[in-house]
């Protein structure tokens, strides 16, 4: 067990570090686009082309992980991670910076399935929840801490966050190398009949990707357009907006440490996802009536909450039911995922041309589809 739980910190480590690193690059990118004088169509291609090849790897590198171990794919993510970064520090053309746009959506298809499989062969049934709450306050934290050291290290020079978040991942290849040891199987397992791709189709792991989509769609949607949804129609400025994102990226992480585990006890996990696809529906409508900075600055916060509780509450669901199969279910995660980091978007950035509010209204529908589903959404028997 204490070994266990000295591998959990070595992996919740290198997760922090490689988002960390992404977290570095963020104040900067407006730097390199405007240096290198490219359009908001490629800005929102790069976008795409990380989340487009997330989107056709995850599926592989499901079975990958599976069937040659959580260790090699979570060294050999991080070793793409870190060529992603150096790519993009030394690229002086858009064509070098869409390849390493597509090896970064590698590296997180392959990352994520990894790290989250490891974690379940580690944990049982009763403490998985806690650590993959844990898991998510990683990634928050690294991205609440990533942009101001990336911004005081672009004062010594616009390229060098890149090049820090490209040693960074190094680094964390290098220690997941020396310090981790492939994990024996946790196979707590639930027979699976359906084979291939089938198995997405199954009752048991059907309702939970669809709600992985439909909160990622929604999660993009939000994201993307924030920044100049708040901009047009209250003013904000950088400041204020870096208040409201990293404000609600601090309130998430403390509720994935504090209260995760708890909810989930009481709750279960898919107790916990009707009731926070709930809040979230509220919250976003909330965004288009509230006008008071101080009422802008809450719904903002606590909106975060809520999808910051969703994503650990399903990933805690689906490596319960896996048994086996915790690569698969880790690919398809990622995958359902990436759908929907690409659609929302898109979609969102044409509601939003004709009026300011539309993306909000569309995504409070989506989730409203996804409390739906929640309602039906029966826990499986043999987790009963």
């Amino acid at each position: 067990m204490k070994e266990h739980r000295m591998t959990l910190a070595i992996l919740l480590t290198n997760l922090f570090i490689a988002f960390l690193g992404i977290g570095l690059v963020i104040p900067v990118l407006p730097t390199i686009m405007n240096e290198l004088h490219l359009s908001g169509s490629i800005v929102g291609n790069l976008v795409a082309a990380f989340a487009f090849a997330q989107l056709i790897v995850s599926p592989i590198a499901g079975k990958w992980v599976d069937k040659y171990g959580r260790k090699k794919i979570i060294i050999i993510g991080l070793l793409f991670f870190s060529a992603s970064e150096l790519l993009f520090g030394i690229g002086k053309t858009v064509e070098v910076l869409f390849v390493s746009r597509l090896l970064g959506g590698v590296s997180a298809a392959l990352i994520m399935p990894a790290v989250t499989a490891f974690i379940a062969d580690i944990t049982t049934m009763e403490t998985r929840s806690k650590a993959l709450g844990y898991m998510s306050a990683s990634i928050s934290t690294g991205f609440i801490i990533g942009p101001g050291i990336g911004g005081f290290l672009a004062e010594i020079g616009p390229r060098l966050p890149f090049f820090s978040a490209a040693v960074l991942a190094l680094v964390s290849a290098v220690l997941s190398y020396i310090t981790l040891r492939e994990p024996e199987r946790n196979e707590d397992e639930i027979d699976q009949k359906a084979t291939g791709i089938r198995r997405v189709f199954t009752p048991m792991y059907f309702i939970a990707f669809m709600i992985i989509f439909l909160t990622s769609f929604s999660l993009a949607a939000f994201d993307s357009l924030f920044s100049l949804f708040v901009d047009h129609k209250f003013s904000f400025t950088p400041k204020d907006i870096a208040i409201a994102i990293t404000g609600g990226a601090i309130v998430g992480a403390i509720a994935q440490v504090v209260l995760f585990d708890w909810l989930t006890k009481h709750l279960g996990e898919i107790g916990l996802i009707r009731y926070s696809l709930i809040f979230s529906v509220f919250l976003v409508y909330l965004m288009t009536v509230v006008s008071s900075y101080t009422n802008i600055l809450l719904v903002t916060i606590f909106l975060f909450v809520g999808f910051d509780l969703i994503r650990p509450a399903i990933t805690s669901y689906l490596s319960k039911i896996a048994g086996k199969e915790q690569g698969f279910v880790g690919g398809m995660n990622s995958m359902f995922t990436s759908i929907g980091n690409i659609l929302g978007p898109v979609i969102g950035g044409i509601l939003f041309d004709v009026n300011l509010n539309y993306p909000f209204y569309f995504s409070s529908l989506f989730l409203i589809v996804g409390v739906m589903l929640a309602i039906f959404w029966k826990r499986p028997t043999q987790l009963s």
